[in-house]
């Protein structure tokens, strides 16, 4: 078994950071549709801005928002204003055709890659 890219949100911009909530990211659910992510979904998210990476799980957003929304200490770590990449992986046995998404400035997609 192998650990294969499956999902990824590329160049997404951070548009809230709350530090009071207990963990996770909160995702638009149309983009979190788009490349095939599940809420509660583990996920690496990689900042663009200053090389911060972490694993936390993903939280549905309002369909059509943009919201991508850092949530608990993982704020500290990345902030409104960052762009990322949000990837998601399966553990398979053979090869996975990903889904990979590049978002506009807004968090609109723009192409799959």
């Amino acid at each position: 078994m192998r650990s294969i890219l499956r999902s990824k949100i590329h160049n997404a911009t951070i548009t809230e950071a709350d530090l009071s909530y207990i963990g996770s990211i909160t995702i638009d659910q149309d983009l979190m549709d788009a490349v095939g992510l599940w809420p509660g979904e583990k996920v690496l998210v990689v900042s663009n801005t200053n090389g911060a990476r972490l694993e936390t799980y993903t939280i549905a957003g309002p369909r059509g928002s943009g919201v991508v929304c850092m949530n608990g200490a993982a704020a500290h770590l990345i902030q409104r204003g960052h762009q990322v990449i949000i990837m998601g992986f399966e553990l398979s046995d053979v090869p996975v055709t990903s889904l990979q998404l590049l978002v506009d400035a807004v968090n609109k997609p723009a192409r799959f890659l």
